[in-house]
């Protein structure tokens, strides 16, 4: 980042399913990111609005995307090295503008943009984009935004690299169970929000744009391996959940990773942290 010899940087990412709850937690919300001792942190679905937290987390610079909507969706960004550039959905927005979405399309993106979805981070060596992708709801109601957002998204992280030409680590709650691996029941869950076709499908076309899946990389084979439960039938402590959360590089650097973790001891949230150590 800011020397110039390369360090391994300790990065995580956590959907918090509303900050003020987790708050309210014992342990506290401070203790986690003592524990985590991330380089730069990610949230999503903070749920706030501008001014209703104030976090004391001394040596990190904190970056906040809200959602015009109260108490729904929002991401933020703590990170020890101040960044060099902030971005947020409106970028992604027009990233899709650019790569030809039709106006029917963009309408869409444009919406999701007013949900304070991500927070993107210039550093001197890589972008870090925390994301909180739209989830297509209950019989697929929302599933024509959640098309148009994983095309604008996508165009969006191959502007910053043919921009810049500095690689991107993008994590996040993606909302998409890639593989029958990644959750609990693929059979009886095919075709509901977070395991269509069609979302696992878009989520491919990303990968294949150009990122490696981090722990998927690391861990091929593994099962059982989840960030996500539902809170109802005792899902977590049966283990019947899935990985929706994910840590992505630029294919450049993947050969950097040095570890991939998900913390399922850490609780607070239907989701667990996902954490990466990369090389930089």
């Amino acid at each position: 980042m800011t020397d110039t010899a390369s360090r391994t940087l300790k990065l995580a990412s956590w959907n918090v399913n509303g900050l003020r709850a987790v708050l309210k937690k014992d342990p506290s919300f401070t203790d986690i990111v003592a524990e985590l001792d991330a380089d730069v942190l990610g949230l999503q679905e903070t749920k706030l609005q501008e001014g209703q937290v104030e976090l004391d987390l001394p040596g990190y610079h904190q970056v906040w995307s809200y959602a015009e909507r109260k108490g729904y969706s929002g991401t933020a960004v703590f990170t020890r090295e101040e960044p060099l550039s902030v971005r947020h959905a409106d970028a992604v927005l027009a990233a899709g503008r650019a790569a030809g979405l039709s106006d029917d399309e963009l309408e869409l993106v444009a919406v999701a943009a007013t949900e304070g979805r991500v927070c993107a981070l210039e550093f001197e060596r890589f972008w870090f984009v925390d994301v909180y992708t739209p989830n297509a709801q209950g019989e697929l109601a929302r599933l024509s935004t959640r098309m148009a957002w994983d095309d604008a998204y996508r165009a969006f992280l191959r502007s910053l690299e043919d921009e810049t030409g500095k690689p991107v680590v993008t994590c996040g709650d993606f909302n998409v169970a890639h593989n029958e691996i990644d959750l609990k029941n693929p059979k009886s869950n095919r075709g509901n929000a977070g395991f269509s076709d069609e979302e696992r499908a878009k989520f491919g076309e990303l990968l294949d744009a150009g990122y490696t899946d981090t722990f998927r990389a690391a861990n091929p084979n593994l099962e059982g391996a989840y960030s996500w439960w539902s809170y109802r039938f005792n899902a977590r402590k049966n283990n019947a959940g899935w990985r929706i959360d994910y840590f992505l590089v630029s294919d450049s650097i993947a050969d950097r990773v040095r570890a991939t973790g998900i913390r399922n001891d850490i609780f607070g949230s239907d989701h667990c942290p996902v954490t990466l150590e990369i090389e930089l």
